[in-house]
């Protein structure tokens, strides 16, 4: 264990040296002085929008061969000037933990166990059963059979805030159109 010394107070090396406004060197501590910044190491930038709410943080995403190494706000956004919460903050855990699930898991009606479905097939039984929801539960009149509803309520939506308000309002847009009227997200709560 080193001993504690009057030497070492920076207004001491200040007083000795040149540097009487103490901003050179001797307010520099020897452990702060080889460290570099930990974006600097980046191969590239890219400026995105935090995921978590839908308040539209931006965000730098800092890249070092095509991996995630470090995530701080963008000071030229508008929405939030440089600044984000401590979930915006962390987001670089969202992409880089090793338990984050990479591959589409189907669990069949009555099944107990998962098993991996390709993102195609996916996608397909998803619009097949979408199609068939509207399709067998469409109503074009009200129950007087005279008021003309045009709507389905077979279908309904929960969009999540993990999603910007852009993206939420693209998804009321499409379930509009298809006829759904139970239609609600998270992020307007």
């Amino acid at each position: 264990m080193s001993r504690f010394s009057i030497l070492g107070w920076p207004v001491f090396r200040q007083a000795k040296s040149k540097d009487k406004l103490g901003r050179g060197p001797t307010v520099e501590s020897p452990k702060y002085q080889n460290m570099r910044p930990r974006t600097e190491d980046a191969d590239r930038v890219v400026q995105s929008v935090c995921p978590y709410c839908a308040v539209g943080c931006g965000q730098r995403i800092y890249v070092k061969d095509n991996k995630v190494t470090h995530i701080e706000g963008d000071p030229d956004s508008p929405v939030s000037r440089g600044r984000l919460c401590p979930k915006g903050a962390a987001s670089e855990q969202l992409v880089n933990t090793p338990s984050r699930q990479k591959t589409v898991l189907y669990r069949r009606p009555r099944g107990t166990d998962w098993e991996e479905l390709d993102l195609d097939t996916a996608m397909d039984m998803i619009a097949d059963r979408f199609l068939e929801a509207r399709a067998n539960h469409w109503e074009d009149f009200a129950e007087d059979g005279v008021t003309p509803v045009n709507r389905t309520m077979g279908i309904a939506s929960l969009g999540g805030a993990t999603i910007d308000n852009e993206e939420n309002y693209l998804i009321k847009k499409l379930f509009s159109a298809a006829g759904a009227v139970q239609i609600e997200n998270q992020a307007r709560i």
